[in-house]
């Protein structure tokens, strides 16, 4: 009896340094993400396009001061801030573009990125001016790139990320749904709407499995969008907008305070 009691006593030791420690590190590398250099990578979604208030100096990458980095950022204070999000990013564009900034004293990464390689741009315009099997069929194509060819570009991108940063805390963020489904809504037929947000479910599921392999944190949007899509009453998206085709499903600024900015602000 005496010995079980003193080898639970000890167990409940081993077990509270152990929490303890868990504990100190998640503490220090969540302070090592608020108070060491942020570095927001990734496409329109992180850059901020729809958002308005663009840069002037960051040109046709539209990097925007109601961006989700942007926000963060002045909100936390970190040692340095380097906003390289770009509209119209591509992995490649990651790698050849954005990665300068990076070093061992970097302590949070954010980007969103695999969206235009798989051809949001070209499954949005098809499924506009095209038919319902038109716009099943483009997206069926671009699934099967998310299969075969997305994982491995994003592999590439997130590897030279931990090699260049290898002390930061890296949040990937993912896309939201577009389309509140089950109202009455003029555009896009049901089909098409309910087809792209699957589209964009299957994107978000790559997207989450490539940051877990490699250790990252996925940072998921949907949750924060649900109730706030095209055709809600209160999107936080923009839907098509002929007089500014870029801005187009885009989130607006209220979609990158209330949608993105908390869910990077959670994963941190």
């Amino acid at each position: 009896m005496r010995r079980s009691r003193f080898t639970a006593y000890v167990t409940s030791l081993l077990l509270a340094a152990g929490l303890a420690l868990t504990g100190a590190m998640t503490a220090q590398a969540s302070q090592l993400a608020a108070t060491g250099g942020y570095v927001a990578l990734g496409d329109s979604y992180s850059s901020g396009v729809g958002s308005g208030s663009y840069l002037s100096s960051s040109g046709s990458c539209d990097r925007s001061t109601k961006a989700y980095p942007y926000l963060w950022a002045a909100a936390h204070s970190p040692s340095t801030f380097d906003f390289m999000a770009c509209s119209g990013a591509r992995t490649g564009d990651v790698l050849a573009n954005q990665l300068g900034t990076l070093s061992g004293s970097t302590g949070l990464v954010s980007i969103s990125i695999g969206g235009n390689d798989a051809g949001f741009s070209d499954v949005m315009t098809t499924c506009v001016l095209q038919s319902d099997s038109s716009c099943l069929s483009r997206i069926a194509t671009a699934k099967a790139y998310v299969d075969s060819t997305l994982p491995g570009l994003l592999d590439k991108v997130y590897s030279t990320i931990s090699a260049k940063a290898p002390a930061a805390h890296v949040v990937v963020l993912g896309y939201p749904r577009f389309y509140k489904l089950g109202t009455t809504c003029l555009g896009l037929s049901a089909t098409k709407r309910s087809a792209i947000n699957g589209a964009a479910d299957y994107l978000d599921a790559a997207l989450a499995k490539r940051a877990a392999d490699h250790g990252f944190t996925y940072g998921d949007v949907r949750t924060t969008f649900t109730g706030h899509e095209i055709c809600s009453g209160g999107s936080w998206l923009h839907s098509l907008n002929l007089l500014d085709i870029g801005e187009s499903y885009h989130p607006t600024a209220a979609g990158q305070s209330g949608g993105y900015l908390p869910v990077l602000t959670g994963a941190v």
